[in-house]
Order: C-alpha cells, then sequence, then structure tokens
C-alpha cells in the first residue's frame, strides 16, 4: 500500500496532498449510527495513515503544496464543528500517535450550544413516544411530514434523515424556529455538552494542535449574502482569536460542497480578504501544485477493513 500510494503522491512538483475530514469520535459504537467514528476504529485508522503518509500540519502543507517542496504521500488531518469529544476523545488518541491536526470550529455553539442538527438528532434519539405528531409543523406550501415512529431504534433511523432533508435548507432562523417545535413536540430535554468549551478549545493548542475558522453559526453561505457570508466567516475568525489570543490562517467551508453549500466565485475572495491563507472544501479528490489554495480539496474513505481503506485513498489520488 505504502508502494501504491508513493506512486500516485510522490514528492516535489508532482505532488498531491490527501486532506482527511473528521467530525465526531465517540467513545464507544452508538446503536444509532453505527458507521460514525468511534474510538477503537479510530485508533486503528490513524495507525495506518500514520504507516502510510507523512501527516503534516495543514498550514505547513499547503505553504509546501504551493511551493512544490511535499514530501511524497503527504497528508493532513483535520475536524469540522468543534464537537466535545474532539478533544476528549480524539484528542488523545492523536497525541498517543504524535499526528498533527487541524480542527475548525463553528463559534456560537461553544459553551453549551448545540448545531441545529444536533438538535434534531437529540430529539428524536431522547424522544419517549412511539411517534411524533408532525402535522402542521410545515408551511402550506410544503409537504406536511405527518406522524413520524420513532419508538424503536430502527424507525429512529428511518426518522432522522427524513427530517434533517427536511429542514437543512431552510433560512437559518425558520430552521432553529421549527426544530425547536421537533424536541416539544418529541418531549426531550436537549443536552448542553455536545460541543467544545473554551477551556477544551484552548486544550487543542496547548497540546500542538491548529484551530481554524468555520464561521460562527454554520450557516450555508450560497444562501447568504455577501455581507452577510463576510459577517459570518469574520465573527467566526474573531472570536477564536479572542479566545486563543493569536491569529488563525485556516478556513473550512460549512458542509463545504463548492456550488451547493458555498459559492467558489465569491467565497474564496471574502475567505482570503478577511486574513486567512487556506481553506478546505468538502469536494472530494487531491490537491496538487497549482491548486486553488482557498478550495483544497478533502474526503475520508468510509471503508472499515485496512486494505479497502487504503486502495480507495489510493484510488483519490489517482483519479483526480
Amino acid at each position: 500500500m505504502k508502494s501504491l500510494l508513493h506512486l500516485a503522491s510522490p514528492a516535489g512538483h508532482r505532488a498531491r496532498l490527501t486532506v482527511l475530514i473528521f467530525h465526531r469520535v465517540l467513545p464507544q459504537l452508538d446503536p444509532l449510527f453505527p458507521d460514525e467514528m468511534h474510538a477503537q476504529r479510530f485508533d486503528a485508522l490513524l495507525g495506518w495513515i500514520k504507516s502510510w503518509f507523512k501527516v503534516l500540519p495543514l498550514d505547513e502543507a499547503a505553504r509546501r503544496l504551493a511551493a512544490g517542496d511535499l514530501p511524497a504521500r503527504a497528508a493532513a488531518l483535520t475536524f469540522d464543528d468543534g464537537y466535545a469529544d474532539n478533544a476528549t476523545v480524539a484528542l488523545p488518541l492523536l497525541r498517543q500517535h504524535g499526528l498533527p491536526c487541524s480542527f475548525f470550529v463553528a463559534t456560537d455553539f461553544l459553551n453549551g450550544g448545540r448545531m441545529w442538527n444536533d438538535s434534531l438528532i437529540e430529539a428524536v434519539r431522547d424522544s419517549p413516544l412511539a411517534s411524533l405528531d408532525l402535522r402542521g409543523l410545515h408551511g402550506e406550501n410544503e409537504q406536511d411530514l405527518g406522524l413520524v415512529p420513532v419508538q424503536t431504534i430502527a424507525e429512529k433511523r428511518q426518522a432522522i434523515p427524513r427530517l434533517l432533508a427536511a429542514l437543512k435548507y431552510l433560512h437559518p432562523i425558520e430552521r432553529l424556529v421549527r426544530v425547536a417545535k421537533v424536541a416539544e413536540r418529541a418531549e426531550t430535554k436537549l443536552p448542553d455538552d455536545l460541543m467544545m468549551n473554551t477551556a477544551q478549545l484552548r486544550s487543542l493548542r496547548t497540546h500542538g494542535m491548529q484551530v481554524g475558522g468555520h464561521t460562527a453559526s454554520h450557516p450555508i453561505l450560497a444562501r447568504l449574502s455577501a455581507e452577510e457570508a463576510g459577517d459570518e466567516i469574520g465573527r467566526g475568525k474573531a472570536e477564536i482569536e479572542r479566545l486563543l489570543g493569536e491569529r488563525i490562517g485556516l478556513f473550512a467551508y460549512p458542509n463545504g460542497k463548492p456550488g451547493e453549500d458555498y459559492l467558489p466565485a465569491r467565497d474564496p475572495g471574502l475567505v482570503r480578504e478577511l486574513g486567512f491563507n487556506a481553506a478546505v472544501t468538502t469536494q472530494w479528490g487531491a490537491a496538487r501544485k497549482g491548486c486553488d489554495p482557498f478550495q483544497l480539496p478533502r474526503f475520508t474513505p468510509w471503508d472499515a477493513t485496512r486494505l479497502k481503506f487504503g486502495l480507495r485513498l489510493v484510488h483519490n489520488l489517482a483519479s483526480r
């Protein structure tokens, strides 16, 4: 595998940069989300990555990519959003393996906040009801969600993606209103410890990790005006810099799909103007010399076995 990766990603001007993206690392497997990353799997995956790649801090990797002096099999690790388990579960494993990582944090959710999708997920997860009565939740011109069964794990696993899809692209304020109504009808008390607190954020830097911007409230930037998008990006940057007492130079677009979640013709320019040095998307692929440093691709194989995981990394390097 190492030889294949070396062929697909040599050193120097022909080098390609693999950037892997993660969101959460749960302490143990979650029956509701069995494919979600958990500690045992993440530990194994870090071992594979360490044996195959030269893992660099993302800012260094971006600079060396532009300069044409990346080492062979260069890679960088990243996390999005700012979940508390990034600090409590992922960080100790990263330190154990001696690997650098960049964490992109949406600042409005620090210290007790929740992202809208997590509020929805936890409302469904902890509901004591057999079904949620969501009749009338949507407007007149939208499809009514009706009665949604949530009694069993299987029913909850069906309900969650359906509800997420129904609410994802609403205006942020309207979306929060409807999520609150779902939680109320689910008769659920929502948790306040899903995201990092200030001490956990600072612990990432104390232990040598990088922290980057991810906006303030994690909006779909493509749905915002240029002024609104700039405000979101800038407020998130300013708050992290205030909390850490240092400048940050890395940014990750929320959701990150070009054209769908951010505007490639507008938003990279905003990020550059606001003083960042590089930004990452969720467009699959590997970055090459000459790649826009404000639209670096990222992806992570979903395969559970070492062989399939590695082969998909090779394919990603060779296909773009």
